[in-house]
């Protein structure tokens, strides 16, 4: 379980490789969403998504490498990992390409897990750690969508690529909804376990 003071151990820096490469997978998400939604210019929509996958691989990587890791960058990666995971299901939705139940599912999902947040810093976390399944189903689904998309295209290729996408996506949600059902139960116990962070009048974290 990752304690509030753990990021106090993490340099406090902006100017990075990583940061650049995140803060470039963002206006890749706008480019994507206008691409799908306006242009309807699907071939370079999967070539968007699958550059924004490269690059979300990358900065974790340089990250390491070039020993570049920072406090933004500890926020900012797993944020667009959160936006990407709304915006590029609504896109879907919107062109009839996934049902909406999906949407919702992957949404809900998200959605619970920011509830938890408050309960988690009430109790001095700032997170949980991330499960390996949760990771998985994430990647499946990532890989998932542009795969969907690569099957819209009339060739006999195609509709191989869209039972495999179709086939991530399957997979990839069941792993990311249980992945859900774990980090819950490890909610449950923190609140259990832990008692709740005394604030002073300030409103600051007291130990």
């Amino acid at each position: 379980m990752a304690a509030g003071s753990g990021s106090d151990a993490i340099p406090d820096r902006v100017l990075t490789v990583p940061n650049a490469i995140s803060a470039a997978r963002l206006v890749l998400i706008a480019i994507f969403l206008f691409q799908l939604l306006v242009l309807r210019a699907d071939g370079w929509a999967v070539a968007t998504l699958m550059l924004s996958g490269a690059s979300d691989w990358a900065d974790g990587k340089l990250a390491r490498v070039l020993g570049q890791s920072s406090r933004l960058g500890a926020l900012l990666d797993p944020a667009i990992d959160r936006i990407y995971m709304a915006a590029v299901p609504i896109a879907f939705g919107l062109r009839d390409l996934v049902p909406w139940w999906i949407v919702a599912a992957v949404l809900g999902r998200d959605a619970l897990l920011a509830v938890t947040l408050p309960v988690l810093r009430g109790r001095g976390l700032t997170a949980l750690p991330v499960t390996y399944i949760g990771k998985a189903g994430t990647f499946a689904l990532m890989s998932a969508f542009p795969l969907i998309l690569l099957g819209g295209f009339d060739a006999q290729w195609s509709r191989v690529v869209l039972a495999f996408g179709w086939a991530f996506l399957i997979w990839g949600l069941g792993m990311y909804l249980w992945a859900l059902v774990l980090y819950l139960a490890q909610v449950t116990l923190v609140v259990r376990r832990l008692p709740k962070v005394a604030r002073d009048a300030a409103g600051v974290a007291d130990g």
